[in-house]
C-alpha cells in the first residue's frame, strides 16, 4: 500500500524525523490560507500523486507570495500529471502539499528497503541525491552505499556513523544525520514498511537536516496491525481492477495490454506474460488466482478482467496442483453464465483433474471458449484472436 508524501511526512515527524512545516490543501483558497499561516518567504506547492518524478513533470512549484501560491494551486489541481512512473495516461492531481521552503546547501539520498537475497533490511545512502538518483543507480552504482541490518540486533550506531561518513556529511551535522537515520529505521520497522525513502534529504545553509521529500510503502500483509495506516488509503490513486482483485483475494497487476492472463502461481504467471510477448501480444495483466480457487473466485476474476474495454482476449493457463482443473473449468462456465464472455477465451489445463476439467468445458459448449493442448499453442492462438477482436471493434466503431 502507498500513501501520499504529506501523509508520509506526518508519520516520520511522529518518529522524530525533521520535516518542513506544511499541510495538505484541496483547493486554491485552502492553499493560500496554509501559505499565509506558514509566513515564510518561499512556499513550495507540490502535487500529491502516488508517483515519483513530479518535479521534472512540473508538479513542484516555488511561490514567493500568496498570489503565486493560489495561481499554482489552480494550475495543478485537476491537472493530469505524466511522469516516468505514471505511464502515458498520467494521474490526476486532487490534492497538494503546501510547505515552507528550505535554504538548501546539499542534497542526499537515504532509504530503507527489504533485501530479498539476504532476508535483511538494508539502509542505502548516497551523496548524489535528488531528481537524478535513478540515473546515479544505473550509471554510477558505486556512489550508492549499503548497510545490511541484522534483524535480531537492529540498526547499530556504528552503522549510522559509517554511512554518514561515506556520504560525506560535514562534521557539524553528523549527530543530526545519525539521529535521523535511526528515526527513519524505527518508522520502517514500527509501521511494517516495505520502503522508507527520503529523496532528497537536505542539509540547509543553517546546518539543519531535513527530509525534503518522503515516500513510505507498506507491506499489505501487515496492515491488520495498523488500522491508522489503512485509513490513509486513497482509492482514487489505485487501479479499480487491482482494488477489486485485492478484495477478492486475487493477486492482480494491470500491465496495460489487451491479452488478459489468468494463471495459478507467480512463476507460471510471469512465464505466461513472457510467452504472450514472445508471440507479439501485449499482456493486459498479471493475475494469480492462488491455490485456493473456488468457482465463485474464478467467475469474479473474469468479471474484473472484463470490467472495461481494455481486454480483447483471455488466456487461462492452469497447471493444477492444489488447484484442481475441474474447479477452474466450472468457474469459467459460471463466468459465462453470470458475467458473460465478451471476448475469446483460450484455456490450457494440465495437472490435477485435468480430464474432468476438459470434459466440463466440452459439455458446457461455451462458444467463446477454445481449449489448447499446450501453453505455446494457447499463447499463440490468443494473441491472434485478440488482434482479430481488436480489429473488429475498430472497424465497427
Amino acid at each position: 500500500m502507498n500513501i501520499h508524501e504529506y501523509q508520509s511526512k506526518q508519520i516520520l515527524k511522529s518518529y522524530g524525523v525533521n520535516v518542513p512545516n506544511g499541510n495538505a490543501a484541496f483547493s486554491p483558497e485552502e492553499a493560500a490560507r496554509i501559505a499565509k499561516d506558514l509566513g515564510t518567504p518561499v512556499v513550495v506547492v507540490k502535487a500529491q500523486i502516488h508517483a515519483g518524478g513530479r518535479g521534472k513533470a512540473g508538479g513542484v512549484k516555488l511561490a514567493h507570495n500568496i498570489d503565486d501560491v493560489k495561481f499554482y494551486a489552480s494550475e495543478l489541481l485537476g491537472k493530469t500529471l505524466v511522469t516516468k512512473q505514471t505511464g502515458p495516461e498520467g494521474k490526476q492531481v486532487n490534492r497538494l502539499l503546501i510547505e515552507a521552503g528550505s535554504d538548501i546547501a546539499k542534497e542526499y539520498y537515504l532509504s530503507f528497503v527489504i533485501d530479498r537475497k539476504t532476508a535483511q533490511v538494508v539502509m542505502m545512502g548516497s551523496e548524489a541525491g535528488g531528481m537524478e538518483i535513478e540515473e546515479v543507480a544505473e550509471e554510477t552504482p558505486e556512489k550508492i552505499f549499503k548497510e545490511f541490518i541484522d534483524p535480531v540486533i537492529g540498526l547499530m550506531p556504528f552503522q549510522t556513523r559509517r554511512m554518514a561518513y561515506r556520504m560525506h556529511f560535514k562534521p557539524e551535522v553528523l549527530g543530526k544525520v545519525t539521529k535521523l537515520m535511526t528515526c527513519l529505521y524505527n518508522a520502517f520497522i514500527g509501521k511494517d514498511c516495505s520502503l522508507a525513502e527520503i529523496n532528497p534529504l537536505v542539509v540547509t545553509k543553517q546546518n539543519d537536516v531535513i527530509a525534503l521529500d518522503a515516500k513510505l510503502n507498506f507491506d499489505d500483509s501487515g496492515l491488520f496491525r495498523h488500522p491508522d495506516i489503512e485509513a490513509l488509503r486513497d482509492e482514487s490513486e489505485e487501479d479499480p481492477k487491482e482494488r477489486a482483485a485485492a478484495k477478492a483475494a486475487l493477486s492482480y497487476v494491470n500491465l496495460g495490454g489487451d491479452v488478459a492472463c489468468m494463471v495459478n502461481g507467480a512463476g507460471l504467471a510471469m512465464a505466461t506474460v513472457d510467452i504472450i510477448k514472445f508471440y507479439g501480444g501485449e499482456p493486459a495483466n498479471f493475475l494469480d488466482v492462488g491455490g485456493d480457487s473456488t468457482v465463485e473466485k474464478i467467475a469474479e476474476a473474469f468479471r474484473i478482467m472484463q470490467s472495461d474495454d481494455q481486454v480483447h482476449g483471455v488466456f487461462v493457463n492452469i497447471f493444477g496442483g492444489i488447484n484442481k482443473c475441474d474447479v477452474i473449468a466450472a468457474g469459467i462456465v459460471e463466468a459465462a453464465k453470470v458475467v458473460g464472455l465478451r471476448v475469446p477465451v483460450v484455456v490450457r489445463l494440465d495437472g490435477t483433474n485435468v480430464e474432468k476439467g476438459r470434459q466440463i468445458l466440452v459439455d458446457a459448449q461455451v462458444p467463446e471458449v477454445i481449449m489448447a493442448p499446450k501453453m505455446e499453442d494457447g499463447a499463440k492462438l490468443i494473441v491472434e484472436l485478440a488482434a482479430k477482436k481488436a480489429a473488429e471493434l475498430t472497424a465497427n466503431a
